[in-house]
């Protein structure tokens, strides 16, 4: 693979990327700024006219596939699709996710629980199945994990969502030591507030705010670099230390009567 300037270090150029949830926000952002710089994508999603507009303003560049993270027969159809027209992906990119406000004393809650953790955790795994054979018997690669803030503790009125994260930031710890010395990165990204439909509907204030668009090309430094773990932007990680390290009392003191996401909204 040939290598080119790559925001000021010398790299191998990526010629491939694979992004999950491309239809808005972080994922249409980060789908933008890669193929402005070359990459051959492969774009997943529910919505099909966002994908099938990202494959018209970058034809030739972008292939499409419509479905749900969660149907795994699926996202190894469309792995295997990739591979067999673009190669092993340089980069995948499990950025499909859904926050919801739920709470568990509400029945019909239940199977809303259910689906945040399918697709925000199990959508994750299903995501990187399909490409970890490759990059193993290469020797080379990035699986990116999109996590969040919210799954270092749990959010009053979002256990599902909270839990989700966390559970995703474990996995890909798992994943990273796995595969340590295998020359597949692991990088856990976990962004703060980013403005997307996603956090449209949220009713309290977002330190930190930040655009998508904004957003996009330190996801992509964070990953060039192969970080284990980031926060974006970095003024959220300083917030992210202090939360972990608060003892119970005070925690459940400052956070028990926060502002929550409307249950159902997402």
């Amino acid at each position: 693979m040939p290598e080119r300037s790559f925001f000021g270090r010398r790299v191998q150029a990526l010629d491939t990327v694979f992004i999950t949830g491309a239809s808005s926000g972080i994922g249409w952002a980060l789908a933008e700024y890669y193929a402005a710089r070359g990459a051959v994508l492969g774009v997943c999603a529910r919505r099909r006219e966002p994908l099938q507009e990202l494959c018209a303003r970058w034809p030739g560049q972008v292939h499409a596939y419509p479905l749900d993270v969660t149907d795994a027969a699926a996202m190894r159809a469309a792995g295997e699709d990739f591979i067999a027209r673009a190669g092993v992906p340089d980069i995948v990119i499990a950025n499909a996710g859904v926050s919801v406000g739920t709470l568990t004393e509400h029945a019909e809650d239940l199977d809303t629980i259910r689906r945040v953790m399918d697709v925000n955790f199990f959508g994750m795994v299903a995501t990187f199945a399909p490409f970890l054979g490759g990059m193993r018997r290469a020797g080379a690669g990035r699986l990116v994990g999109i996590a969040s803030l919210a799954g270092i503790r749990g959010l009053p009125g979002a256990e599902a969502y909270s839990a989700s994260k966390a559970a995703a930031i474990s996995y890909l710890e798992s994943l990273r030591l796995e595969l340590r010395g295998s020359g597949v990165a692991v990088v856990t990204i976990s962004p703060g507030y980013i403005r997307t439909p996603m956090t449209a509907a949220n009713p309290f204030p977002m330190p930190f705010l930040m655009s998508a668009d904004a957003a996009a090309p330190r996801f992509a430094r964070a990953i060039a670099r192969g970080s284990s773990y980031v926060v974006i932007p970095w003024q959220m990680a300083l917030v992210g230390k202090a939360l972990r390290l608060l003892p119970n009392a005070l925690y459940d003191r400052l956070l028990a009567g926060a502002p929550r996401k409307p249950r159902g909204s997402g």
